[in-house]
């Protein structure tokens, strides 16, 4: 497990390179990046569905991406994107297109359907984060403004 964990931070590192993220901040991408894989790793070691793993994967990331956005004081994309990386359904978008160009509608639907649950459980982790931080400023705003 840990090979695999040091390998998605080095992916995520080398991918930022390819995204042009400033030098500083990518250490904090392959960390993110790391702890995303290091998760969904946990999560299908104690049985979860990969549907699930990648969201408590993306919880993860979502929030690290939040933490690192206002101690780095830049925008949370830079990690975000980044950080995903290790648990984007790639693979299943392949399998679909792959099925669906052999000719075999049974195999690329399932396929395109585990892809899509998956999306949406990294989109919904993402989401629920976002949210919660968001509140969570507006009422330390309020408070601030109020006394």
């Amino acid at each position: 497990m840990m090979f695999q964990v040091v390998s998605a931070v080095l992916s995520v590192y080398f991918f930022t390179m390819l995204l042009e993220i400033p030098k500083r901040y990518a250490l904090y991408c392959s960390i993110v990046g790391g702890v995303n894989w290091w998760v969904y790793l946990l999560a299908i070691e104690n049985s979860a569905s990969s549907m699930a793993a990648a969201f408590f994967a993306s919880l993860a990331v979502a929030i690290l991406s939040q933490i690192f956005a206002r101690t780095q004081k830049t925008p949370v994309n830079v990690f975000l994107v980044a950080g995903i990386l290790p648990t984007v359904p790639g693979g299943g978008i392949y399998r679909c297109v792959y099925y669906f160009i052999r000719n075999n509608p049974n195999q690329s639907s399932y396929y395109l359907l585990q892809t899509l649950k998956t999306a949406g459980a990294i989109a919904m982790a993402i989401f629920i984060t976002d949210s919660l931080f968001r509140v969570v400023q507006y009422y330390q705003n309020r408070k601030a403004s109020i006394g």
